[in-house]
């Protein structure tokens, strides 16, 4: 295969012979020679790639979440390789089973048997299963995988392929007061910054052509004739019945140029414009993360792994999704997502603080009426003793009513199993008990973010829970 850019020049030439009924067409017309120069063209492998990542899709789904596991989340979706076996990407065919069955033919470069001979059925399984397994050699290095580069939008795809913010799509929020204007045809009556100047102009050549108006040229050559005839002195008896019949004429053309106007009403076209109800499906979605003196390094970091993968997948599958990144030790406070994710300050635990914030920001910013609302939190279960009466009261009263989905994952250490269950954990599980739309899981390893992302955030949920 020549080289991509380089001109493809035909390896052979296609002679085209022609065969026609008479002498003087074969006289002219000759056979042909075609070498087809056209360059290589770039991306003539796009549909072949398509189609093997069709049929591997679910193996290759596989291998992108074993990648996204065992590789950072910042580097998610960089021209990742992943492999695939190549069992995967096997077809059915149809072939010869060398197990079983008679033969009789000698394969080339055999240097013992000849046309005859009489050989000893091999041992080893029959059924057609074939003759491909076998011992192991020392040397040689086969390959029993393919590797696919995938590009950012392919990978990110193939990863987040099932999943959905719930009842993103299925909810409508105030679509009168939502409406927006749309084109709906023509009128005949409007507003002046809506006329159609186009359409108006040709009805309006259309009426007076089939009116008959008189062009005003023809009424100013009239005009200037009988402007002519009566200056001359004498005129005589011709010119005079010229000039009458002049007169008539002008007086004819004055009055149909009066009856047929230019624009009549009837030749006005509007642009009518109508008000369509556009589903409210706009929606934020707060991240909120504990930094506290009692989160540790590595719990810390599973959180913002949790958070990095959700804001790839927000930025990726819902262009038009606003997130506020709020961080809270004894305070909370609303940040911009570089300090979200690296802003070393830490300090007490008080949840319900960032509750409060982002009550406060979801009442003047985000109206229930007009966002649909999502809230992903992420803790070590610790918090004051006093604080977790207040912040099981503001997720239950003030914060559920007014979102769409509240996600929370807990952080476990090492001591998780000693400790037992957080007071935080025990709280928001009563509360999910009575709230479909409250969903809380624990996470102690960083391979365990990604099953629990998907899990939070399938479609499926809402059929499988209902």
């Amino acid at each position: 295969m020549p080289a991509r850019g380089r001109p493809l020049v035909a390896r052979y030439r296609r002679s085209i012979s022609i065969i026609f009924e008479t002498a003087s067409e074969r006289e002219w017309c000759r056979p042909v020679d075609i070498i087809d120069r056209r360059p290589n063209p770039h991306g003539k492998n796009l549909e072949n790639r398509r189609r093997v990542l069709q049929r591997a899709r679910s193996a290759v789904q596989t291998a992108v979440r074993d990648a996204v596991a065992r590789g950072k989340i910042r580097e998610v979706g960089q021209g990742n390789a992943i492999s695939v076996r190549a069992d995967a990407l096997h077809e059915p065919s149809l072939h010869r089973v060398f197990s079983e069955g008679m033969r009789e033919i000698v394969l080339t470069g055999n240097r013992e048997f000849s046309r005859g001979d009489r050989l000893q059925r091999p041992p080893g399984g029959g059924g057609g299963q074939g003759s491909g397994a076998g011992q192991a050699g020392e040397q040689g290095g086969g390959e029993d995988s393919f590797r696919f580069v995938l590009s950012r939008d392919e990978f990110l795809d193939l990863f987040f392929d099932d999943l959905e913010l719930p009842d993103l799509l299925k909810r409508e929020i105030s679509t009168t007061e939502n409406g927006v204007p749309a084109r709906s045809g023509l009128s005949n009556e409007g507003a002046p910054s809506h006329l159609d100047l186009g359409r108006t102009m040709r009805r309006s050549i259309a009426r007076r052509l089939g009116l008959g108006r008189p062009k005003p040229a023809e009424l100013l050559e009239v005009e200037e004739r009988i402007v002519a005839l009566e200056a001359l002195r004498p005129a005589s008896a011709e010119e005079l019945e010229e000039l009458e019949d002049l007169r008539e004429r002008r007086g004819m053309l004055r009055q149909r140029l009066a009856r047929i106007p230019w624009v009549d009403p009837v030749d006005l076209r509007f642009r009518r414009y109508t008000i369509m109800p556009q589903p409210a499906t706009r929606a934020v979605m707060f991240c909120i993360m504990d930094v506290s003196g009692s989160m540790t390094e590595r719990m810390k970091d599973l959180a913002k792994q949790f958070f990095l993968l959700l804001h790839v997948f927000l930025e990726r599958r819902y262009k038009k999704v606003e997130i506020v990144f709020i961080r809270h030790a004894e305070s909370a406070e609303e940040v911009d997502e570089d300090t979200f994710f690296h802003d070393p300050r830490t300090g007490g635990t008080i949840v319900s603080s960032a509750l409060e914030l982002m009550r406060t920001i979801q009442r003047e910013r985000f109206p229930s009426a007009n966002w649909n609302i999502y809230v992903a939190q992420a803790s070590d279960g610790d918090n004051a003793s006093s604080d977790t009466s207040r912040t099981a009261s503001l997720l239950r009263d003030d914060i559920l009513p007014a979102v769409q989905y509240y996600a929370y994952i807990e952080i476990t250490g090492s001591g998780a199993v000693i400790r037992g269950e957080t007071d935080l954990w025990r709280s928001y599980r009563a509360i999910a008990d009575e709230n479909d739309h409250l969903a809380i899981r624990q996470v102690g390893d960083r391979k365990e973010i990604f099953p629990v992302f998907r899990d939070l955030f399938s479609r499926q949920r809402d059929t499988a829970e209902a």
